[in-house]
């Protein structure tokens, strides 16, 4: 069963969609859509421990070793990552089903249950990918489900804005494609383990140029400034749980992808100015473009940007401090901003709008809703003791222990970047649930017919659902010591892959 365990998180959602495809009842198909998404958050726990203990978990495909056939590869970060993703896809997926985004109109399970799990499969596989063309299949799996979650129910402004979605990912993956077939040309292999050595051989003139393109191809997809104009413009239009899962993964996927090729395959000695550029700018840009929004989605959208540049600043450092921050930043960041969107969910379902100035003319949602909201809210701003601030104080740390000006300057950027984020969430929550007048009970909000929110089921799977997240992202605070320890063993693996070689190409490789 070990074996084939690095498997299972791909192929158990996607053995999901299909069976949820031949006609099951509704009550069926969620019991079922629900027992896989929890088969790999415990797949995910297990490898974890598994790649903890023993390191790299490797499966080659049909037995053919790399590089001939699919591979496989688990180590701590991909098992972690991997494990906290399927958390928030299981929490994402209870909200839905309490909303009933999957069969509110369409009356059917046909379309947003395969369509989830496929997006999850695609997750998984990007998380175990060892080679570039499956990282670049995983990629098209996330696209084919996003867009049809995208588009569910979609009326002009969301089908635009899958519109723009889809032809900036397909842009993406074909510059991914064309990077693909430069690097099999140049090295005559597209696995990860292999391409390091094959990579340093080439004149450094090539070697940069290919790292810069997979920089530019990574940075669409991870909304890095200035490539991000896509994703405000397409999460905020989509249902609240479909929002609240693509923020938290997706971006990140990608930031996975950059922590694992750019130490594997660009190795380099000290800060990266580059990147630590790109770092700044994504901070300081994304969280002055949420200052700007009125529409609580949109705000939220911007400051997902914002914080990307925290990631970029550990892997700009280059470094296992750095590196060990970036990887806790990244857990920290997916669970709270699940759980920020989820929150404003419950919350633009009550009052029937997005808009922050008309949300703070009506009813507010409440003291529970109002909690849900502000403990991650207080999180993302990084206010001691939350999971936020434990992330950014392991990366301000490791900018001075650096001690360079570039180091100094991403520590000052991501010093302003939490006081204006700080300020936009306390303006957020204070015109959504500052205390105003209740609404009468017989009223429904403006905008939301036939809503499921009167159902009691409903509403109490929605707010399991958001509690969830939010005690989750207490509980990454909590456990931060442990986190921090794990997160600076998979730092040392990425700065050191000797044992990640050696469990893909075999032990001769040491």
């Amino acid at each position: 069963m070990t074996a084939v365990l690095p498997a299972l998180p791909v192929l158990l959602p996607a053995a999901g969609a299909g069976l949820s495809l031949l006609g099951l009842g509704r009550r069926a198909v969620r019991v079922l859509s629900t027992g896989f998404l929890a088969a790999v958050l415990a797949c995910g726990v297990t490898l974890l421990a598994l790649a903890d203990r023993h390191g790299p978990q490797v499966l080659h495909v049909g037995g053919w070793p790399a590089p001939l056939g699919i591979t496989l590869v688990a180590d701590r970060l991909s098992a972690l990552l991997l494990t906290v993703s399927a958390l928030v896809a299981l929490a994402v997926f209870v909200f839905a089903m309490g909303q009933g985004t999957a069969e509110e109109r369409h009356r059917t399970v046909a379309v947003f249950h395969p369509a989830y799990l496929v997006l999850v499969a695609g997750v998984s596989l990007a998380f175990l990918s060892g080679d570039l063309f499956n990282l670049f299949v995983a990629f098209e799996m996330m696209l084919a489900a996003s867009y049809v979650l995208l588009t569910l129910n979609a009326d002009e402004a969301r089908t635009r804005a899958g519109m723009t979605y889809t032809i900036v990912s397909l842009t993406s993956s074909l510059l991914f494609l064309s990077l693909i077939a430069l690097v099999y040309a140049a090295t005559g292999t597209v696995t990860l383990a292999q391409l390091g050595p094959q990579l340093a051989e080439l004149p450094d003139g090539l070697r940069s140029a290919l790292g810069l393109l997979l920089l530019s191809v990574i940075g669409i997809k991870a909304a890095i400034v200035p490539l991000h104009f896509w994703l405000p413009d397409s999460y905020p239009t989509a249902p609240a749980p479909i929002t609240a899962v693509f923020a938290a993964l997706l971006t990140k996927v990608a930031v996975y992808v950059l922590l694992r090729t750019q130490t594997l395959l660009f190795p380099r000695n000290g800060v990266w100015i580059l990147l630590a550029c790109a770092a700044i700018i994504t901070m300081i840009v994304g969280i002055l473009g949420a200052l700007a929004q009125d529409d609580i989605n949109r705000l939220l959208s911007f400051t997902l940007v914002s914080h990307i540049g925290f990631m970029l600043f550990g892997l700009a450092l280059f470094d296992s401090r750095g590196l060990a921050g970036s990887i806790l930043y990244v857990v920290h960041h997916i669970i709270v901003q699940a759980a920020l969107f989820l929150a404003a969910g419950l919350a633009v379902r009550r009052a029937g709008t997005a808009a922050l100035r008309h949300m703070a003319k009506r009813p507010a949602p409440g003291p529970l809703v109002a909690v849900l909201f502000v403990l991650p809210a207080l999180s993302l701003a990084g206010i001691p003791p939350f999971s936020g601030f434990v992330a950014k104080l392991a990366l301000l740390r490791a900018g001075v222990a650096e001690g360079s000006p570039e180091a100094y300057a991403l520590a000052a950027a991501a010093l302003l970047t939490s006081l204006l984020t700080l300020y936009a969430m306390t303006r957020a929550g204070m015109a959504v649930f500052m205390a105003r007048p209740p609404a009468p009970e017989n009223i429904q909000p403006p905008g939301d017919p036939g809503s499921h929110r009167d159902r009691p089921r409903g509403a109490r799977l929605m707010l399991a659902a958001a509690a969830g997240m939010t005690a989750a992202s207490v509980a990454v605070a909590v456990c931060a010591g442990p986190l921090a320890r794990l997160g600076e063993r998979a730092a040392d693996d990425l700065l050191h892959p000797h044992a990640y070689r050696s469990a893909v190409l075999g032990e001769e490789t040491r």
